[in-house]
């Protein structure tokens, strides 16, 4: 990817409804040019979408938490992303270290939080977790890209 590309990346970044017309006379391309920039950019694989930040608090999910998965020896993998496709989990990585999975998770209140907890060990896929609740948010970040105009 060209500076170009890494400019438009970070304009969009910060606003993603931002109109190619500001993204052209930001990098100095016309409204018609930046939209095949863009085009060029998501068919490459650089730019896997658009997104919109929402408060889940302002929805009714007050609890947040990050859930260590420790998986039954000797399961498939197929069973543990099956296992993670419920809607209380927003996002899953598998990790080094002692737990197998790290699964982020929201739900309304700390019942929902334990009926997860629960639901995932009857899988028999998940032997046993290790959660830790959010208490605040420290950092809020929607804008990962350099800061530059």
């Amino acid at each position: 990817m060209d500076e170009l590309g890494r400019q438009i990346l970070a304009l969009l970044t910060r606003d993603a409804r931002r109109p190619y017309e500001d993204i052209g006379q930001r990098v100095g391309l016309s409204p018609p040019a930046v939209k095949r920039r863009i085009d060029k950019l998501r068919a490459s694989g650089a730019l896997l979408g658009f997104t919109t930040v929402v408060d889940h608090e302002a929805e009714g999910y007050n609890v947040e938490a990050f859930v260590h998965l420790y998986y039954v020896r000797g399961v498939e993998r197929a069973d543990t992303r099956r296992v993670l496709q419920r809607p209380e989990i927003v996002e899953a990585w598998g990790v080094t270290g002692e737990a197998d999975a790290i699964a982020h998770v929201r739900t309304r209140n700390a019942l929902e939080l334990e009926d997860l907890l629960f639901a995932l060990k009857e899988e028999h896929v998940v032997e046993r977790t290790r959660s830790e609740i959010v208490l605040s948010r420290l950092v809020v970040r929607t804008d990962a890209a350099p800061q530059s105009d």
